[in-house]
């Protein structure tokens, strides 16, 4: 893994975000951000250190989250504690539901323009996580959240991976106190989320809605 200061990583710019239309919050509609914010024109790969503090870009995240269906317990959903051994200092010490990270220029070297989110997607996904359980992807939207300032210069790819076991263990030390939770139990205590996850168990979990596949990658 590289260290924040000499990685390059996958940004876009963030007037083409608004172009498509601008939102705060959750978005079930991701298909024409990704039509347009995932062609190779307006992908470019530049150091985070810089991107951290520059809104006029936003770095895409994919931000995967298991869901398991229980049939005693209902839907339960993956969370853990951040880690300081984790990239982003200022999500330290919180509780996520989301899996995933920046897309860097190491991807891109691997499979070309055409195929790098998912192989990004994918990589830090098995860097993080022991899956041992077959389990279905779906994205089901977008997380822009100019209220903080980690969120401005992000913009979240959500996620659902529905799991036939709850089989899925931390791979890493920073990813702590990690299991499957009731998502009533989460629901309760989302004031110790970081501002990503409180978005998704509220507008995909809150109400009992299933979140629905709006865009599927390949």
């Amino acid at each position: 893994m590289l260290r924040v200061e000499n990685e390059h990583v996958l940004v876009v710019p963030t007037s083409a975000f608004r172009d498509v239309g601008y939102f705060q919050g959750f978005c079930p509609d991701a298909r024409p951000y990704l039509d347009r914010l995932l062609r190779p024109e307006l992908m470019s790969y530049r150091p985070r250190s810089a991107m951290e503090k520059d809104p006029s870009f936003k770095q895409l995240i994919p931000y995967v989250i298991f869901r398991y269906r229980d049939g005693e317990d209902g839907v339960q959903v993956f969370c853990y504690t951040r880690g300081s051994g984790q990239g982003e200092a200022r999500l330290h010490a919180k509780r996520s539901i989301g899996i995933g990270g920046h897309i860097s220029a190491e991807d891109a070297r691997q499979v070309g323009h055409a195929d790098v989110y998912i192989e990004g997607m994918r990589r830090e996904i098995d860097e993080e996580l022991i899956i041992a359980t077959k389990y279905d992807d779906a994205c089901v939207g977008l997380i822009n959240d100019d209220a903080t300032e980690v969120g401005t210069v992000h913009l979240g790819i959500v996620h659902v991976c529905d799991v036939e076991s709850p089989a899925v263990a931390a791979r890493e030390a920073d990813i702590a106190g990690a299991g499957f939770v009731p998502v009533s139990m989460l629901l309760n205590r989302r004031d110790a989320f970081e501002s990503w996850s409180r978005i998704c168990l509220e507008a995909l979990f809150e109400h009992g809605g299933e979140p629905h596949a709006c865009a599927r990658l390949p």
